[in-house]
């Protein structure tokens, strides 16, 4: 169902194949352009919300509504990056090989009236001990490419996650519990 007044802040193509899933199509995809570096001392919960935030107001479009996640990986309280070239991607996975992490996403709904209603989903993960070959391999699919902690757990790298507890589509990047309940509480009829 294609919902008119519902914007996606968002370049993700996982977000909006994710946003699908409750079937919603958004009237637009409006990518936010924000700076995302994390402030000094800020801890990886106020960050997603901040950000996701950021995100729905910097696209705020009259009269509609504007939908906007942000997904960070945090191993205690130090936020991973995201992979932009293969040497960060194979430093987090080294780091996170063998222990457990938290993934958050924040989602935030600015609605017409201007009001921002936020929910947050946090995913606990484990990755197994990664093996330097296993490590070698992932890097090789490229899927590590612009993903938090270098990782997508849609892809070859599910099969490397012994443990999770919580959203697996929080990790993907938009939570659909959350976001479900944010929709349905603006007044979008998700029936």
């Amino acid at each position: 169902m294609q919902s008119p007044g519902l914007i996606l802040a968002s370049a993700s193509p996982r977000r909006r194949e994710l946003l699908a899933r409750l079937g919603i199509e958004p009237a637009q995809i409006v990518a936010a352009d924000i700076d995302e570096t994390p402030i000094k001392g800020e801890v990886p919960r106020a960050y997603a919300r901040r950000v996701a935030r950021e995100k729905a107001l910097a696209v705020g479009i009259p009269e509609h509504a504007v939908l906007s996640g942000d997904t960070v990986v945090a191993c205690g309280r130090r936020i991973l990056p995201k992979a932009e070239d293969e040497a960060t991607a194979r430093d987090c996975l080294k780091l996170l090989s063998g222990r457990r992490h938290t993934v958050i996403s924040a989602v935030a709904l600015l609605t017409p009236d201007g009001t921002v209603r936020e929910r947050i989903s946090e995913t606990v993960v484990r990755f197994k001990r990664l093996s330097p070959a296993e490590i070698d391999a992932y890097i090789a699919t490229g899927q590590w490419h612009g993903k938090a902690g270098g990782y997508a757990i849609q892809g070859r790298a599910e099969a490397l996650i012994a443990w999770i507890g919580g959203s697996h589509s929080g990790v993907m990047g938009l939570p659909l519990f959350e976001t479900r309940a944010l929709l349905i509480a603006a007044g979008f009829d998700l029936g």
